[in-house]
């Protein structure tokens, strides 16, 4: 058995599952914002909406104090942009993608498309 616990006879496969999960949040984790902009792309959305769908889509749990910051950067940083809200006696600020993050998404796509693609690391 290795530091994972596999067999040495695991295929590529059953390696590839065993860490899945463990590299989803690692990815997630470090690139949480971009994570968060690909969501609100599906559609607006309020801070406790992101928190649930990251959860059920990334498998990572996230606490108000580091979403609300994130979302306030990224506004900042014009790649969301907000409005209020009134729902049911209760106000909302929903946020919805720009263009510019529309483009931050993109840039992201194609560079990590080059980077799997990159035929100098084979």
């Amino acid at each position: 058995m290795n530091q994972y616990g596999l067999g040495h006879n695991k295929n590529v496969e059953e390696l590839a599952e065993a860490f899945k999960e463990e590299l989803v949040q690692r990815i997630t984790r470090n690139l949480l914002d971009v994570h968060i902009l690909r969501l609100i792309q599906t559609q607006p959305m309020w801070g406790y909406m992101i928190k649930k769908q990251a959860e059920v889509k990334f498998g990572v749990k996230l606490r108000h104090g580091a979403l609300y910051p994130l979302l306030s950067t990224l506004e900042r940083e014009s790649f969301l942009t907000s409005q209020s809200q009134r729902q049911g006696g209760r106000t909302r600020k929903v946020y919805t993608l720009t263009h510019k993050g529309q483009q931050y998404l993109e840039a992201y796509n194609n560079i990590l498309k080059e980077q799997l693609q990159r035929q100098d690391l084979k």
